[in-house]
């Protein structure tokens, strides 16, 4: 990775160009904690999340046995997801910032509750794209809303911390996944699967109108804790435009980072148990314990990684320099990935697979974070969904590659050499569109 000498001091040095609040600590120790409480509430939404998302590749074999479907038709129900998700993305985004998170998280979560029960009702294929392709639209709902809400929630420092730990919850899915399908679908049959995992959201929602309200006007904060929520205010229109985030070099950064990194987490998450088939021989039933170790890994990756950037911008270090050192070494983690198919261990395989999701999510909590210190919170939902467009993209490109590439050679080599390149590639062009971090000067209307 090139950089010049200016932009790579702003990543291996720890400049002051912040200086350390040294009561940051005690203080907010003693204010109150229920934004923490509202974390824990996006942690649950990110879990049902990826349950329904993850449904579809741990019953692949299943799926294409019962509904008669290749490699190219696998990637094409995949890409009307990816599709969906994109537009989603957009359109959700835009949702969170117009009527804020409380109303559209709720109809982002019973949107899609009910496509990912909808499944259980398909006889083919294309009805299998067509439910997809709803749960796409309402699972785009998630991050533009949650990323929003922690920029409403927490203060610069926090963000990258609570940003890490309510993205675990989509590991935490992908482990409850492999563990809970299974048993179900071999005890009462797929469709049970998807019908009873589709219901969980309607729990949660119950939970969120009661336990969220604004922060202005929420009893249950304490006015230090709103105080020291607020005490890094950050100038904003009251009104941002969407086509006002286009010009802006912070809107791209974020987008081709999104774009860059996304496919490859869409990758594991809907190729993986194909991959451990295919490879090693796993059957329905004992698939479970190589993926729960696969995403306990992520889950450790996607804290970490949101630790380690807000642990060093604790001891000094300014937002840029924090979130790209995290960023970079969790690049670096990827890269051994290419190797997992070049082993016959089952294990060896699992743990570099697991260090290359665990890395992801490191990655990915840092880069979420990036749209809290460039742009304003009333911005961030539509932010986070034009990067979020982009990711999807990505993730029907790889879909559609993948599925030719499966269907031609049965193996995943090409992929995961692909995989192994992209993050540190992705970060060298986020540092050369945005080196210092500058906030966005967006326009209203």
């Amino acid at each position: 990775m090139v950089m010049n000498t200016e932009s790579t001091t702003a990543i291996a040095d720890a400049p002051a160009e912040v200086p350390r609040d040294a009561g940051a600590a005690p203080l907010s120790a003693g204010i109150g904690r229920y934004r923490w409480v509202i974390c824990a509430l996006l942690f649950t939404a990110a879990t049902i999340n990826y349950v329904d998302r993850q449904v579809l590749g741990v019953l692949k074999t299943t799926l294409q046995k019962d509904l008669g479907y290749n490699d190219i038709d696998y990637g094409n129900i995949v890409t009307s997801f990816q599709a969906a998700y994109a537009i989603g993305m957009l359109t959700m985004g835009r949702l969170m910032d117009r009527i804020g998170t409380r109303r559209g998280f709720s109809f982002a979560v019973g949107f899609w509750s009910l496509a990912a029960a909808a499944h259980a009702l398909v006889g083919s294929a294309g009805g299998l794209s067509a439910a997809r392709f709803a749960l796409g639209i309402g699972e785009a709902g998630m991050f533009p809303g949650a990323l929003k809400t922690i920029a409403e929630w927490f203060p610069k420092k926090e963000r990258a911390l609570a940003t890490g730990l309510f993205n675990s919850g989509t590991n935490i899915g992908a482990i409850v996944c492999p563990l809970a399908v299974p048993w179900i679908a071999v005890a009462w049959g797929w469709r049970a699967a998807f019908a009873l995992t589709g219901a969980i959201g309607a729990l949660w929602i119950v939970a969120w109108m009661i336990l969220y309200r604004p922060l202005a006007e929420n009893p249950r904060v304490t006015p230090e804790e709103r105080a020291y929520i607020t005490s890094e205010p950050s100038p904003a229109p009251s009104k941002v435009g969407w086509l006002s985030l286009i010009p802006h070099r912070q809107t791209w950064a974020f987008a081709i980072g999104k774009f860059m990194t996304d496919p490859f987490w869409w990758l594991y998450l809907f190729w993986v148990p194909d991959f451990l088939n295919r490879k090693h021989g796993l059957n329905l039933l004992q698939i479970g314990p190589p993926l729960v170790t696969i995403y306990l890994l992520s889950d450790v990756g996607s804290i970490a990684g949101g630790w380690f950037s807000s642990m060093l911008m604790r001891r000094g270090w300014t937002a840029n320099a924090a979130r790209k050192t995290a960023m970079l070494v969790c690049a670096l983690g990827v890269a051994p990935v290419f190797l997992a198919t070049r082993t016959d261990s089952l294990w060896v395989a699992v743990l570099l697979l697991g260090l290359a999701t665990a890395a992801h999510q490191g990655f990915s909590a840092n880069l979420f974070t990036l749209t809290t210190d460039m742009f304003p919170s009333q911005a961030v939902g539509s932010a986070v969904g034009f990067g979020g467009m982009a990711g999807a993209i990505g993730g029907m490109l790889i879909a559609q590659i993948a599925g030719r590439v499966l269907q031609l050679t049965g193996s995943y080599s090409t992929l995961f050499i692909m995989a192994a390149s992209a993050y540190v590639l992705a970060l060298a062009i986020i540092h050369a569109l945005v080196p210092r971090l500058e906030a966005a000067r967006l326009k209203q209307g």
